[in-house]
């Protein structure tokens, strides 16, 4: 499994044959990249629906869009998803198939940040977890597992769920503090899921959001996890093995 950080929470995943965009907004300053300089990728995964989670997402509207199905109604009006590929509504708890990828939906605490003039709204926000196997109550240790948190506050559901069931190699999770965790439990959350790489996101974007990542190190060492920080360079992929 492929996976490169775009800046704040975007990410592309490959998955053998099977590209994956989650959450696209490349007007950050972590990157160079325009959305026309991405590779068209095969699905389009949105977590929830602010304008930092969404604006690009009519950029690939060729793709499959991934998201609850508020969500994927609201962008099929929005950014003229083609109808001939349709839209893959899904729900919390779920897990659907996407080409050589399974994608489960998991909780996110946080908002949606949608509510248009005729009541629409973007449901629940979520997480995803992007796994080369589908899930199922034996282990696998030949499967390769990413989870991309979202905007989440810490939840008991990392630790009681997500962690011990779905079990991530892998976590990107949120650092900048003020909209989501900042570096302490965003470090908590890590040790909760076990994973052995840790990625922070959404941070650095915005004056109320700017940290040193360094610091989401230092807190994740002292919770006592074995997870190695990685403090990624935009546009360069990170190879995720089992």
């Amino acid at each position: 499994m492929e996976l490169t950080w775009h800046g704040h929470s975007t990410w592309h995943v490959t998955v053998g044959e099977t590209e994956l965009l989650i959450d696209p907004f490349f007007d950050n300053p972590k990157t160079d990249l325009e959305p026309e300089d991405v590779d068209a990728p095969d699905y389009v995964l949105l977590t929830h629906g602010h304008a930092d989670h969404i604006a690009d997402a009519g950029a690939f509207s060729d793709a499959t869009l991934v998201a609850t199905p508020e969500l994927v109604s609201y962008c099929e009006d929005e950014f003229g998803f083609d109808d001939a590929v349709g839209g893959m509504g899904m729900n919390l708890g779920g897990t659907v198939e996407c080409g050589d990828a399974y994608v489960s939906m998991v909780r996110a605490d946080h908002t949606n940040g949608i509510m248009t003039e005729n009541g629409q709204s973007g449901g629940m926000p979520a997480g995803f977890v992007v796994s080369d196997t589908k899930p199922t109550q034996v282990s696998d240790e030949e499967s390769t597992t990413f989870y991309h948190a979202g905007d989440t506050s810490l939840m008991t559901e990392m630790r009681e769920v997500i962690g011990p069931y779905l079990e991530p190699d892998a976590a990107a999770v949120p650092i900048g503090d003020h909209f989501t965790m900042g570096p302490q439990q965003a470090a908590i959350a890590v040790d909760w899921l076990d994973v052995d790489h840790a990625f922070p996101q959404h941070y650095d974007t915005f004056p109320p959001i700017e940290q040193d990542p360094e610091d989401f190190a230092s807190e994740v060492a002292g919770t006592g996890s074995n997870a190695e920080v990685h403090a990624l360079e935009a546009d360069e992929p990170f190879e995720l093995e089992a």
